[in-house]
């Protein structure tokens, strides 16, 4: 039971979800969006780190550091 509390905490902590909206959602969905969420905060740190690293001052967005467009997107 605690780990599906933590599920909860962490989309309500780093994702922005209400305590709510996150029971609500079918298990299968909620993991999905966990494991996504992990995706994207690795994404970004991994994005923040290189940034840092970088002898250049200046952000931009590539291939590397942005979001992937979901696949059905794509057209």
């Amino acid at each position: 039971m605690e780990d599906i509390y933590e599920q909860f905490f962490f989309l309500k902590y780093r994702g922005g979800w209400s305590f709510t909206e996150a029971y609500n959602l079918p298990i299968g969905l909620r993991e999905w969006f966990v494991k996504r969420l992990i995706t994207q905060i690795e994404s970004e740190n991994f994005a923040m780190e290189n940034a840092s690293n970088s002898s250049s001052s200046s952000q931009t967005l590539s291939t590397h550091n942005q979001p992937k467009m979901p696949p059905n997107l794509i057209k």
